[in-house]
């Protein structure tokens, strides 16, 4: 059992569900409504399986530096060895590339490209501070795009946008992430914006990207893209972001990862509500 629970932490459940709803989200915003219950399906899973393995060859490539960071993870804290991690890597890799292969050749295409981008920042873009930030952001931004490729509309206008804002969101926290990673970074000599100017100038940064997106979720109601009664899902999301924001400007490092976790939680919370809107009918 303890292996099984391993196996599953290495996951980071959480974090690939949030990769689906966005799919989800960008299918809805292509479409103006659902797609099939199959197509709806196999968009959020295969998206939820690349982000996975994604997260799990992170931990595999972050053996040394997690031994200090976050020791509890299930390989420094010996539940799961790397070859076995490796071995969950390729197996979610697979179940995602033939999901992907089902709903079509061009996204087929997109997942084996957000697999090489997830790929090439665990083996060695991560050190390179800003640079492996924004591969992983533009990784997370994608997942919106994924959504209009899965229903053959990947260039809508609106799903650019929500794209460039899950992109803003997730570089926000990529270097909030690394400002609480000081001392593990700096045995891989990693060239993060905390290492380079210090955690408060990093942290400041986050946050002002994070204040950038609160403004930025104005700009579907001003254009009119959604009725007036969609501000409840953006403002929930905007008050997740903006109060872990504040938090975390005082924060220490314990502290700052909850804050972190509290901001893409509360971000994909306020994006299942829109959803939960939209099938209901509002």
């Amino acid at each position: 059992m303890k292996k099984i629970k391993g196996l599953v932490r290495l996951l980071r459940c959480e974090l690939p569900f949030s990769a689906a709803v966005c799919v989800v989200m960008g299918q809805l915003l292509a479409l103006g409504e659902f797609a099939s219950v199959f197509i709806t399906v196999s968009g959020a899973l295969s998206v939820f399986f690349i982000s996975a393995s994604i997260l799990v060859l992170n931990d595999y490539f972050d053996v040394e530096t997690d031994k200090i960071n976050s020791p509890h993870r299930p390989i420094p804290a010996n539940l799961v060895t790397p070859s076995e991690a490796l071995l969950l890597a390729i197996i979610l890799f697979a179940i995602a590339l033939i999901l992907s292969y089902i709903i079509s050749i061009e996204a087929l295409i997109c997942s084996i490209s957000l697999s090489v981008i997830g790929f090439l920042y665990n083996y060695k873009f991560k050190k390179n501070g800003l640079a492996g930030n924004i591969m992983v952001s533009f990784s997370v931004g994608m997942t919106f795009i994924y959504g209009g490729v899965s229903v053959g509309l990947p260039f809508n206008k609106i799903i650019l946008f929500f794209g460039v804002i899950a992109a803003l969101i997730d570089l926000g926290e990529e270097i909030a992430a690394d400002a609480m990673d000081m001392q593990g970074d700096i045995l891989i000599n990693s060239n993060s914006i905390a290492l380079k100017y210090g955690k408060q100038t990093a942290i400041k940064l986050s946050c002002s990207i994070f204040t950038l997106v609160i403004l930025l979720t104005s700009i579907p109601f001003i254009l009119k893209w959604f009725p007036l009664i969609y501000l409840i899902p953006i403002i929930i999301m905007d008050i997740s972001i903006a109060y872990p924001s504040m938090r975390l400007l005082k924060s220490v490092n314990e502290e700052g990862r909850k804050y972190i976790r509290q901001i893409y939680l509360g971000a994909t919370f306020g994006i299942i509500v829109f959803l939960v809107m939209r099938l209901v009918g509002m």
